[in-house]
């Protein structure tokens, strides 16, 4: 049994493997618990590790850490603000690869998702996912949670989240028009978008 949980907890792990329950074990570096739920998470890649709490915590639970396995870069959160690209976009969702946290830049590739009922706050079942992003558009988002398949699932529902920058068919950067179109500079063609307030 001891061997077990020694090989256990020197086992690499990679962000959205469940690590535990949060009623044995407390989250710390490199990994996280959801709100009403029983199971903390590892939020990067790496070697899943428990350390005993100091004698003093009022917390006597374990706690539970991913050391990473290359030099700590920064790691999507729930709750942090990111930019990403969008790769593809979908009839319900659209798929981006995140490339900042804040502002520093990630070190590791990390996916993101934004759901069609993520996309603004107000009239969620009249979103139009290809009226709202185009691939190669730069949005920011903030993080929801860590979703399926490996990708954090990201909201651009506030004023100042969305599309931040976007080239238009002829190539140039769009200049934001109002919360839902950019026009291009060139040929005076206006697009639709989900535009971040800057």
């Amino acid at each position: 049994m001891v061997m077990e949980e020694m090989n256990h907890e020197s086992a690499m792990v990679t962000p959205g493997e469940i690590l535990g329950k949060s009623s044995e074990l407390r989250p710390g570096r490199g990994a996280y618990a959801v709100a009403g739920g029983n199971d903390i998470y590892a939020s990067l890649t790496g070697r899943r590790s428990i350390l005993t709490p100091p004698p003093d915590s009022p917390d006597q639970r374990p706690i539970v850490e991913v050391t990473g396995h290359k030099a700590h870069g920064v790691v999507p959160e729930p709750g942090s603000t990111v930019i990403a690209r969008v790769k593809r976009v979908m009839a319900k969702m659209a798929s981006a690869d995140i490339m900042c946290v804040g502002e520093k830049s990630v070190r590791e590739k990390f996916s993101g998702i934004i759901r069609q009922q993520d996309v603004r706050a107000t009239e969620i079942d009249k979103v139009d996912m290809h009226s709202s992003f185009r691939a190669g558009d730069i949005v920011r988002a903030s993080v929801l949670s860590l979703g399926d398949a490996r990708a954090y699932y990201l909201s651009t529902a506030k004023n100042e989240l969305g599309v931040v920058s976007a080239e238009s068919a002829a190539g140039a950067t769009m200049i934001p028009i109002s919360w839902t179109e950019m026009q291009c500079p060139s040929s005076g063609q206006v697009e639709q978008r989900k535009v971040a307030k800057v």
